[in-house]
């Protein structure tokens, strides 16, 4: 059974906003896992992301990587980017468009891989190879030092779809410049 739908597109991006930031805190959210995509050349590359956190205000979704992923380097040639997400229990469709930047060094970096080192995801970041390097067999050894990278997606617009028994909406949520659009 669908939620109550929402009216104003003030109250949807507001809701969509309260949703990641529900993604951030529950394991099991739908929208816990987006779908980043980036440019690789001339082609489009995609792969699933972890939302860490979710900051309304700024506008602005965190997530963790190894910093010698294909992603980072793609982001480093070009910033701009497409996070896509799907919740089925309220028939939303998410495509948000951001502006991504990579850090690896600095306070909020350290500060976040503090709580990170103390966990089993910690293996995620201290590979011994690059993520995506080929190898014979499965090697579980670590390397000697964490490769952890914060990137934060700022967002710039989002494009909201609700599929819905009584008819489908669609907007495009940007602040004071959100708009309804032909579904």
């Amino acid at each position: 059974m669908q939620p109550a739908r929402l009216d104003s597109l003030h109250m949807i991006e507001r809701a969509c906003w309260r949703e990641l930031d529900g993604a951030a805190h529950d394991r099991l959210h739908p929208w816990r896992v987006l779908v980043l995509a980036t440019r690789d050349g001339d082609r489009a590359d995609a792969r699933s992301v972890v939302v860490r956190e979710a900051v309304e205000d700024r506008r602005e979704l965190i997530f963790y990587t190894d910093d010698r992923s294909a992603k980072v380097t793609q982001i480093h040639a070009c910033p701009e980017g497409t996070l896509v997400a799907w919740h089925p229990g309220h028939g939303w469709q998410m495509r948000l468009s951001v502006r991504l930047r990579v850090e690896n060094t600095g306070l909020d970096v350290s500060s976040r891989w503090a709580r990170v080192k103390l966990s089993s995801a910690a293996n995620d970041y201290l590979a011994a190879l690059p993520p995506g390097t080929p190898v014979d067999r499965y090697q579980p050894e670590r390397g000697s030092r964490e490769h952890f990278a914060v990137v934060t997606a700022s967002v710039h617009s989002i494009d909201w779809l609700e599929l819905h028994p009584d008819g489908h909406r669609r907007a495009r949520l940007a602040g004071t410049d959100s708009q309804w659009l032909t579904p």
